[in-house]
């Protein structure tokens, strides 16, 4: 069995996770999240606790107890204390402002770049140079990042772009002559 899907779920208090037949519904503070079951993983819920387990001895179903597992752990986590990806724009005159569900970046082009948030995201600049992205869903909240970050990534000799918050940007030397 899947090491990962040995370990319950812990259920916190004000978290409420329906079993159905075809999905499981995770409802809480953050809001509603739900998941397709999956035929290969039997889900039981334990006074609180949420335990995974292969429904036969094949290779897939013993990986997927483990994918569902995290997953569904994932989903309670989020709809209880939230997922956030923090994002830092370096270099001169770059600035994002975000103004209700959109995200509208400066960095450098001809134009203003302006990004739609997706239901159940919200975005905050606590400075100009600072994005902070956060949501229920841990899938999106860093599909968005990421998508943010592709508008400029950190170039190697100067270190400007956009980046997270911990990433390390290994800069590169100069051609010498």
């Amino acid at each position: 069995m899947s090491r990962v899907a040995k370990s319950p779920v812990v259920v916190p208090a004000g978290v409420e996770v329906t079993l159905a037949a075809d999905k499981i519904s995770v409802k809480g503070t953050g809001g509603t999240l739900s998941i397709a079951q999956n035929a290969l993983v039997k889900v039981a819920n334990n006074e609180g606790k949420l335990s995974f387990e292969p429904a036969n001895d094949s290779r897939e179903a013993n990986a997927m107890s483990g994918t569902q597992r995290q997953l569904v752990n994932n989903m309670v986590q989020g709809v209880s204390k939230g997922f956030e990806k923090k994002l830092n724009l370096i270099g001169v005159g770059f600035k994002a402002a975000a103004t209700g569900n959109k995200l509208n970046l400066a960095i450098g082009f001809s134009h203003p770049v302006n990004f739609e948030m997706p239901a159940g995201i919200t975005v905050a600049c606590p400075t100009p140079t600072e994005i902070v992205v956060k949501g229920a869903d841990r899938q999106v909240v860093g599909q968005l990042a990421a998508e943010i970050r592709a508008v400029r990534p950190p170039e190697p000799y100067k270190g400007k772009g956009i980046r997270y918050s911990d990433e390390k940007v290994v800069i590169k030397e100069t051609k010498k002559k």
